[in-house]
């Protein structure tokens, strides 16, 4: 897959040893999400306090925010190995039990996208996670028989940007549920300043607090765009790599990434919205269709984030432009909308 977007929050392969160099390993080396760390740091104490494997957790919330780091720390913190794999990769229910019979006791399976495991795994999945066992089924029609064979008490971790499309019965399972939320400025400041001292990149204060207001309250996002103004500050900056924020300024500006971080297909869907449908109510089909971009992308990237700064509201009759959002492109509303206050106003 390669990044169109440098603001989407999906990673890339070729990002893939970045996240790895700049991962946090342990909780108190992570910036943010306050709630699900102290609630974590009592599960994992707990846990080991009884010398038993921790409980199985499901992460949830919009991509880039550190679900798969989260696993990876409790996996450490446990002192167990992790196995990760996804949702789309587990084909056949054979893939899950030869994953699962793999692990020791206390190590950890990670399922990303969890949400798109088929009606089939899920089924495997339900006793491995309530009784630790893998119900296997030998033989076919009417002389078929199940044999239930023990596996080791392991902990399951799902990662999901579309909790509500889990089916009941696999979210009951789980012990506890996370929502991971957007960063503020503040903790993203911290990512920064941690990323670029791993990266050698001398980055100074202000410069990290203005990229961080520009990267949509998402980790990955922050990091992708510290690369990219490390590469301008070397060719335009004078050859000592050093990041100002007026670097900073220009490289993001070349980028064409606002001070609110928002970016060209943003500000076209917001403008669509407001020139050839009045602000909305607009139908998410025809907001894909837009800027040509499938639903999904839509609904699990680019609205959560103008929703979470008050850009757009989500109504009954569908998607529309907030007072917000008609003053952030400069446009006199067309109409009356509900302001809804963001997460960074203020």
């Amino acid at each position: 897959m390669t990044i169109e977007r440098i603001t989407t929050a999906e990673v890339a392969p070729d990002e893939l040893a970045l996240e790895s160099t700049v991962r946090p390993r342990r909780l108190d080396e992570l910036a943010g999400q306050d709630r699900v760390k102290e609630n974590l740091a009592i599960l994992i104490d707990a846990a080991q306090h009884r010398s038993e494997p921790v409980d199985h957790i499901l992460l949830y919330g919009p991509p880039g925010l550190g679900k798969t780091t989260l696993a990876n720390i409790v996996a450490a913190e446990m002192g167990a190995q992790i196995r990760t794999t996804s949702g789309p990769a587990i084909e056949r229910a054979g893939d899950l039990a030869a994953v699962l019979t793999s692990l020791g006791k206390g190590d950890v399976l990670f399922i990303d996208e969890i949400h798109r495991l088929s009606h089939v795994v899920e089924e495997i999945l339900y006793p491995a996670m309530e009784d630790y066992a893998l119900d296997v089924v030998l033989g076919k029609g009417p002389g078929a028989r199940t044999v239930r064979l023990q596996i080791e008490h392991v902990t399951v971790i799902g990662a999901t940007t579309r909790v509500g499309s889990i089916t009941g019965p696999l979210r009951d399972r789980f012990g506890v549920t996370y929502r991971l939320d957007y960063y503020t400025h503040a903790d993203l400041e911290r990512i920064l300043g941690r990323s670029a001292e791993i990266l050698g990149i001398a980055l100074t204060d202000d410069a990290a607090a203005l990229v961080a207001r520009r990267s949509r309250g998402t980790p990955r996002i922050a990091n992708r765009l510290l690369k990219r103004v490390r590469d301008y500050a070397q060719v335009r900056g004078g050859g000592d790599g050093g990041v100002t924020q007026a670097l900073a300024a220009d490289a993001l500006g070349l980028l064409e990434i606002d001070d609110r971080g928002l970016d060209a297909m943003d500000r076209q869907l917001l403008r669509a919205m407001a020139e050839h449908h009045s602000g909305g109510p607009v139908g998410l089909a025809t907001m894909a269709a837009t800027v040509s971009e499938p639903v999904e992308t839509i609904e699990d990237v680019v609205e959560p984030y103008l929703m979470q700064i008050g850009l757009l509201a989500r109504t009954s009759r569908g998607r529309q432009l907030t007072p917000g959002g008609w003053e952030h492109l400069g446009l006199k509303p067309a109409s009356s909308a509900s302001a809804q206050p963001g997460l960074f106003d203020g």
